[in-house]
């Protein structure tokens, strides 16, 4: 067993003796990380550059460059709102995000996509850029053994979200069904052992429409008296395994990792260090698709994981997994702060893979411009679109224009999204 292993901790700023050289204090970047940081701040800067139609556009767009070479280019790449078990709504996060300097928020609630849609429109409002992402509940099975272990797979998307986005929303609805009778039979578990709860309480906590989770019985247990906060109720009733532990319908990791694959989307494996037999698990996801794992966390990156994650060729990302619950446990959003190559690595993993899922979305819309295939192009980027004074009356221009918000001029200008284009030129839109 890996068990979270030695910190490598960033370190910290110290008071010298000796004076400080005239200006500043700023390490130089080498040519390697100078040259991943432009390639990184070009992506995040697409659709400010794109937008821009005046020289005072041209000014401001400048202007955001600018400030994005004094400052470090943040990802926070796992967030939860109020659409799961965080605390916020998709606004609030994105605001609490953007105060705290975030440049790109993954919004990966559990078992659920809901939330984008608003973080998107809030996320405008500050010229940041959300990858459209999801936690997915999932369970491990070692071959000889019976036991299961949780594990997470976090998925991340292009603009456009999953190309298959019907067989994924199946996937994960079938999820969400499944925590509703965990969290009941968890409550049943809770009244057994003398903790009276009701289902309305836990379901009140959860909002409307949301599957609940641990947290939302954790909640629940706190404001019934129960425990004094939520670490004591998975401390002694909620981990995994524990007496008012109970399993949903998740499907085996394996089965979320190639569903991943097969929607356009980058898999990466939450938090390792909860895990049990880390390394076997690992090892059996990589060999089905995983891209990458969690390594960096707020206090720093964590070594064990970093090996398990060069060993098996993996990516090395990270994020604060914030909830908004408060308290001293909890990571900061955008504390995490992922070093440029490793972004740079991310998005040169990620850019191909959407990419192609994009050019997959788009080739159905050509091949059927119904509006069913239109809102698989415009679901996380209509209304963007839409409240330019663009007069889209072609389906060229209107797929132009969702492309600017994500691809590169280079991406763009490909044969195939060219041959794509050509397709759609005489296609009309419907904007109602």
């Amino acid at each position: 067993m890996v068990g979270d292993g030695h910190v490598e901790k960033r370190p910290k700023d110290k008071k010298k003796r000796t004076k400080k050289k005239r200006g500043g204090g700023k390490k130089k970047m080498t040519a390697e990380q100078s040259l991943a940081f432009n390639s990184v701040t070009e992506w995040v800067y697409l659709d400010q550059s794109h937008s821009s139609s005046s020289s005072e556009d041209d000014f401001e767009v400048h202007q955001i460059l600018n400030r994005a070479v004094d400052n470090n280019v943040v990802f926070e790449l796992h967030s939860h709102s109020n659409f799961s078990d965080g605390y916020l709504s998709p606004s609030k996060l994105v605001e609490r995000a953007h105060c705290n300097g975030v440049k790109v928020l993954a919004l990966t609630d559990h078992d659920t996509m809901s939330g984008i849609p608003e973080a998107i429109e809030t996320a405008r409002r500050f010229g940041m850029k959300i990858i459209p992402g999801v936690e997915i509940s999932t369970i491990f099975c070692q071959r000889g053994s019976e036991s299961e272990e949780p594990v997470h797979i976090l998925a991340y998307y292009s603009s456009c979200g999953p190309s298959k986005y019907e067989e994924l929303e199946n996937f994960l609805a079938n999820i969400r069904d499944g925590r509703f009778l965990r969290a009941k039979d968890m409550i049943l578990k809770l009244n057994k052992l003398k903790l009276p709860l009701k289902w309305e309480h836990v379901a009140k906590i959860a909002g409307k429409g949301v599957a609940p989770g641990r947290l939302h019985v954790a909640r629940a247990m706190v404001e019934a008296g129960h425990v004094e906060n939520l670490k004591q109720a998975f401390a002694r009733y909620l981990y995994d395994g524990g007496p008012a532990y109970s399993t949903g319908s998740e499907p085996l990791a394996e089965v979320a990792v190639q569903l991943i694959h097969r929607t356009g989307g980058l898999a990466v494996l939450a938090h390792p260090w909860a895990l049990k037999n880390p390394a076997a698990i690992i090892r059996k996801l990589k060999d089905v698709g995983l891209h990458g794992l969690e390594v960096y966390r707020s206090d720093g990156k964590l070594v064990a994981y970093s090996d398990l994650a060069d060993t098996y060729d993996l990516l090395k990302l990270g994020g604060s997994d914030y909830h908004g619950r408060g308290g001293h446990g909890e990571s900061e959003l955008g504390s995490v702060k992922l070093p440029v190559l490793v972004l740079n690595d991310f998005l040169k993993v990620a850019r191909p893979i959407w990419c192609g899922a994009i050019k997959e979305i788009l080739e159905s819309y050509a091949d059927e411009p119904s509006d069913s295939n239109l809102s698989h192009i415009t679901r996380y980027g209509r209304g963007k679109v839409l409240k330019r004074n663009y007069p889209f009356n072609c389906g060229k221009g209107l797929v132009d224009e969702c492309l600017s918000l994500w691809l590169t001029n280079e991406e763009r200008q490909s044969a195939e999204f060219e041959a794509i284009k050509l397709k759609l030129s005489h296609v009309s839109i419907n904007q109602g």
